[in-house]
Formats: C-alpha cells, sequence, structure tokens
C-alpha cells in the first residue's frame, strides 16, 4: 500500500469527517446515514458501483451539492464555510479545461484564481510531460490533458484533493504516468486525496485508506492494510447443498455454492474449522464480496467510525 507523511500543517487533524451525512433526491436518497473520518495526509479509494453515492459525496465535498442531512468538515471546518474553499481542489472526469486556451493561458487563469498558486509546481508538471505552453488545450491527447488538470489541481496548493474517476478515459500507459504523477506529487506535499475509481487493481496499487460505499451506505472504511487481512476466503464441501452451521459463529460477507463446494468471504468470529480450506483474499476479492453483498455488516477499522449526532431525515 502507499504511504504518505504528513506534515506539520495539517498533522494531527481529520482531513473529512462526516456525521449522519445524506442527500436526498425526488427519485430517493442518493446518500444516507454516512458517517466516516478520514485522516489527513493519506490517499484513500473511493469505491462503489454506479449510483453508489461517490459523486454525491463529492459534490457534498466541495459544495456543488447541499446535505439533505448532517454534517461534513473539512480540516474541523464546517464544508459550507467559506474558509474552507482554499483548502480543497476537485478535478472531475470531464476535466472541464477551455479548448481554445493554450495551456501557459490556462496556467495564468489558474494563477489569477487562486492566491496561493504555485507557479514553479504547475509549470513542472507541465514541463515534465513534453507539453508546449503555445499549445492549445484541445489539440492535446487524453494524457496531456489529464496533466494539464493535475498541474491546475496541485498549482492552487489544496490540503485536500478530491477527484472523481480523472482517468476513467485514459489509455492503461497514460493512466499509468498520471497515476505516478500524481502519488509524486501528493507524497511530496502531505496533499489528502480521496479518489473515486472503479479500477479495483489500481487502488491496491495507490491508496493506503478505503471507503465502500453501497446503496447510498458506507460499507467499509478505514486502513487498507487492516480492512484486507480482517477476511478470509474459506472453501469447504457442503452438507445437503446447504451451508455448514459452524460458520453461523463468522460474520459471512458473501457465499457460493456449486455442487457439493461452498466458498465464503468471511470475517471469523474464532477459530475456523480444520476440514475446511482457508486462505488471505486480495483487496480486489474483499471489495467485489462488499460490492456484491449490500446488506453486509459494515466493517469500520479503528479512528474510521464516528458516530452521528442529534440528526433528523428531512
Amino acid at each position: 500500500m502507499a504511504e504518505t507523511s504528513t506534515p506539520e500543517r495539517v498533522s494531527g487533524t481529520w482531513a473529512l469527517e462526516a456525521r449522519g451525512l445524506g442527500k436526498r433526491y425526488r427519485r430517493g436518497w442518493a446518500l444516507r446515514d454516512c458517517s466516516f473520518r478520514l485522516p489527513a495526509g493519506r490517499i484513500c479509494g473511493l469505491v462503489g458501483p454506479n449510483g453508489a453515492g461517490k459523486s454525491t459525496l463529492l459534490g457534498l465535498a466541495t459544495r456543488q451539492v447541499e446535505p439533505t442531512e448532517g454534517e461534513l468538515r473539512v480540516f474541523g471546518v464546517p464544508v459550507g464555510d467559506s474558509a474552507v474553499m482554499p483548502r480543497f481542489a476537485f478535478l472531475g472526469q470531464d476535466k472541464p479545461l477551455f479548448k481554445r486556451f493554450t495551456v501557459a493561458e490556462t496556467l495564468r487563469l489558474g494563477r489569477e484564481l487562486n492566491p496561493g498558486w504555485d507557479a514553479a509546481a504547475a509549470e513542472r508538471i507541465v514541463r515534465s510531460g513534453d507539453i508546449p505552453a503555445h499549445a492549445r488545450i484541445g489539440t492535446l491527447s487524453g494524457g496531456q490533458r489529464t496533466r494539464v488538470a493535475f498541474a491546475l489541481a496541485f498549482g492552487k496548493r489544496p490540503d485536500l484533493l478530491l477527484l472523481d474517476e480523472p482517468m476513467s478515459d485514459l489509455d492503461p500507459l497514460a493512466r499509468d504516468e498520471m497515476g505516478t504523477l500524481l502519488m509524486a506529487e501528493a507524497v511530496e506535499r502531505g496533499t489528502t486525496v480521496m479518489m473515486s475509481s472503479h479500477m479495483l487493481a489500481e487502488l491496491e496499487d495507490m491508496c493506503d485508506y478505503l471507503l465502500v460505499v453501497s446503496q447510498g451506505r458506507v460499507r467499509m472504511a478505514g486502513d487498507a492494510d487492516a480492512l484486507v487481512p480482517a477476511h478470509t476466503l474459506v472453501t469447504g464441501v457442503t452438507r445437503d447443498g446447504s451451508l455448514p452451521s459452524a460458520l453461523d459463529g463468522h460474520t459471512v460477507i458473501e457465499n457460493r455454492v456449486q455442487g457439493r463446494q461452498f466458498q465464503a468471504m468471511v470475517r471469523p468470529g474464532g477459530p475456523l474449522s480444520a476440514d475446511w480450506q482457508v486462505s488471505e483474499p486480495s483487496l480486489e476479492e474483499v471489495l467485489l464480496a462488499y460490492l456484491r453483498s449490500p446488506d453486509a455488516p459494515a466493517l469500520y477499522t479503528p479512528g474510521a467510525r464516528v458516530e452521528a449526532e442529534g440528526t433528523q431525515a428531512a
């Protein structure tokens, strides 16, 4: 898993803290009873199927969406406070850049809009991709446009970087290049990152923290290095085509029966039967099990859980 350092300016704080957070639209709840903590200086993978509430959560964190219930704080400050604005940067999948602007004009726009602009960092990110300053945004490749978008984001010097599938439209080579760039810049600055992605294997290499949402609710939250080892993949023989009663003492996240054999993803509640074959699952296997089983009991590592207080549904 990725390791990041936390500078003094954000040390000892929660980058994001949600208490009973929810958003309701006419069609129903997109996010409800969302409570979690993301420590400063971590790289967090935001995982969930389409419609799970990921984009709604990012919209709430970036003040594009107003909550229906609950509270969200950014570095201890309510997200609605104007003091939050300079502390985060957001980059979405569409990467809204002015196609007729040159690269130089785009960076100048970033400088004009952000008082704490880091011109050296933004220009370094662009130069390292051999992108001509006079090139117009509309003529750049997808990977080059993403690099310019990252330059704008890091040029703002954010404490928190929020990413909504920013690399999903890139080919594997460009995605690997942008992932390396993101990691290098985030680690050097101690930037907290929350990144929504469907690339589960990619998250395993990049993220040291996870937030898994399904059907608008948190399913898992916390340190990736603690979440994965909490699970065991069990394989054994069924009796009469049903799961053995010995599994009742364990938290079963997902199970499959095929013929006379069963396989189950469990959180062990004690010793496992010697008759079963057991193995440690991969991060991808654990995530898929939770995404396929939205009713499974949620799991938080210490520090990731925060109880909602005094929140009411609208």
